[in-house]
This record gives structure tokens, C-alpha cells and sequence, in this order.
């Protein structure tokens, strides 16, 4: 069995869809409330004000794109996969970093998937699920912007550095 290689970066792929699904989560997280008025309506069996409509396709249609970029993304990373942390790291670093990570994975693949089954199957528990990511993603999304400054500011590692420039695999 042939011993996989680590890349020493991320390649432009990796890096695109780190960014393009950052942007799309924060405007999620902006303007992810402007479905509210359309779900009451749909939950109480009535039709939506057209305005409230569109914001509503708006936010379903960016979460379904959210989570296709992410199945790409882990693919990715799974065929390519990804630089290894930084020297000299301690291992409760490591432990942070592979938590937020999973944290930001688990939560960026469950939101769409509740917030698909409550809007398109009436599943309307997996809303409240849905609305418990929201504060969720935040933390980690705030968690992981602040190790990526710690180690790019105080460890001086290029782990910042690698997330903005491609690196061909050796």
C-alpha cells in the first residue's frame, strides 16, 4: 500500500471553495432570517407575500449550494487531501483545531440538510435543529478565524498563508 503524501498547501480548488462557502455562510448568518415570514406562512397553510417568497428561495437555494460545494470540498480533501498542522505545535492545539474543523464540517453539512427536510418535507422539528446551528457556526466560524490569526500573528506558522495561495503538489 502506497503511503500517502501530504500536499504542502492548499490547491486553488481548496481554496476557492473555503472562501466562496465562507462568503455564502455569512450571508446566511446575515440575511438567513429573511425566511422567517415565508415558513410561518407555509406552516400555517397559507401563501407567502411574493417578496417573502423570493427571500425564502434565496436562502434555500444558497443552503443547497453550500452543501454541494461542500461535498466537493470533502472530496477534495479526501482524494487530495490536506497540509499537515505546523511544527512545533502543541497538542492541545491540534485537539482545537481538529474540533472547530469538525464542528464547522458537521454544522455547514447538517444546517442544509434540516433546513431542506423542514422546508421541503415539513419536517418541522428539523427547523428548531436547523436554528441551533445558526449560533453554533458562529462560534466556530469566530473560533477558527481566531486560530487562523493566532498562528498566523503569535505562532508566525503559514497556516493563514496557505488558505490564501496555492500550492502545487510536490
Amino acid at each position: 500500500m502506497a503511503t500517502r503524501i501530504e500536499p504542502a498547501g492548499y490547491n486553488l480548488a481548496q481554496i476557492a471553495l473555503h472562501w466562496v462557502i465562507a462568503a455564502l455562510v455569512i450571508f446566511q448568518l446575515i440575511f438567513g432570517e429573511d425566511i422567517v415570514p415565508a415558513y410561518r406562512a407555509y406552516r400555517r397553510g397559507t401563501e407567502a407575500a411574493p417578496d417573502d417568497l423570493a427571500n425564502a428561495n434565496i436562502h434555500v437555494y444558497i443552503g443547497l449550494a453550500i452543501f454541494v460545494l461542500a461535498i466537493t470540498r470533502l472530496a477534495i480533501r479526501l482524494n487530495r487531501g490536506v497540509p499537515a498542522p505546523p511544527g512545533g505545535e502543541a497538542a492541545y492545539q491540534r485537539w482545537a483545531a481538529a474540533a472547530v474543523h469538525f464542528i464547522l464540517y458537521a454544522v455547514i453539512f447538517v444546517m442544509p440538510l434540516t433546513g431542506a427536510a423542514a422546508w421541503f418535507l415539513g419536517i418541522h422539528w428539523l427547523g428548531e435543529v436547523h436554528e441551533i446551528g445558526k449560533p453554533v457556526i458562529i462560534i466556530a466560524v469566530l473560533l477558527h478565524a481566531a486560530g487562523a490569526f493566532w498562528q498566523h500573528f503569535v505562532q508566525k506558522s503559514d497556516v493563514l498563508v496557505r488558505m490564501l495561495r496555492p500550492t502545487a503538489r510536490p
